[in-house]
């Protein structure tokens, strides 16, 4: 019998994340029985790929550390080679629940990404002092460059439609924050539909959180820059063809 979820492939950028990667893949798998998860080791120098495996991940081991948008390119480029339609990007470390995949897949049925946002009624995570109003700001840009309302856009756990994946296979970006900001701009840019769903977040189930209240600052800085940088770039036009949802 077809599974719900053929078509679509769970994408996981993994960096020494051999503490938790194993548990969240076999959640992933248990929770939608048939759907494909494929995690990106990122030049890890633990057991990320052996626990990944373990779990029953298909596992593409980098040889050294990307980030996480030189991590999802090859899980996009993955993906189009395999002829999977949509991607989903959920993070290694049990932040993002799985529950809420069907909600992002079943708004890829009228938009091209679809983001799970943490700041839109479900849940209780929350941000303060500079690395909120960081992210406040780029709502604010990146919801009328889209054409709608973002309140979360530099949330990881997102959903990429058959032109978003074709799209972010040859342009998604590697650099700080381009996972999120910049693949933004490049989607609305290239005249793709974006919108958002809900989502709850969870705390890390283990690893090293990537930022901290001595950061927020730096980050503050790093966002802003990282937008300025994208808007300066020529818009990427993605050749016209029928769609294949």
């Amino acid at each position: 019998m077809p599974s719900p979820f053929d078509g679509t492939l769970i994408v996981m950028p993994a960096f020494n994340e051999e503490e938790v990667v194993g548990n969240v893949v076999r959640e992933v798998l248990g929770t939608f029985p048939g759907i494909h998860c494929l995690v990106v080791d990122d030049g890890s120098s633990d057991a990320t790929s052996a626990e990944a495996a373990a779990a029953g991940a298909i596992v593409a081991s980098l040889p050294f550390n990307l980030g996480v948008g030189g991590a999802m390119r090859v899980g996009f480029k993955y993906a189009l080679e395999h002829g999977y339609a949509n991607v989903i990007q959920i993070d290694s470390d049990g932040q993002h629940d799985p529950v809420g995949v069907p909600a992002l897949i079943e708004q890829l049925e009228t938009h091209d990404l679809v983001l799970g946002a943490r700041f839109a009624g479900e849940g209780e995570y929350s941000v303060r002092g500079p690395r909120r109003w960081a992210m406040l700001m780029l709502s604010s840009i990146l919801s009328r460059l889209a054409g709608t309302r973002l309140t979360d856009t530099t949330s990881g756990f997102r959903a990429s439609g058959p032109r978003a994946v074709r799209l972010f296979a040859a342009h998604y970006p590697a650099e700080y924050l381009g996972d999120t900001v910049e693949s933004l701009v490049i989607a609305a840019r290239a005249r793709l539909t974006v919108s958002q769903v809900a989502v709850a977040m969870r705390p890390r189930a283990g690893g090293r959180p990537s930022h901290n209240p001595f950061k927020a600052a730096i980050y503050l800085g790093r966002a802003v820059m990282a937008l300025f940088i994208a808007l300066l770039r020529p818009p990427v036009i993605l050749p016209s063809e029928a769609s294949t949802r």
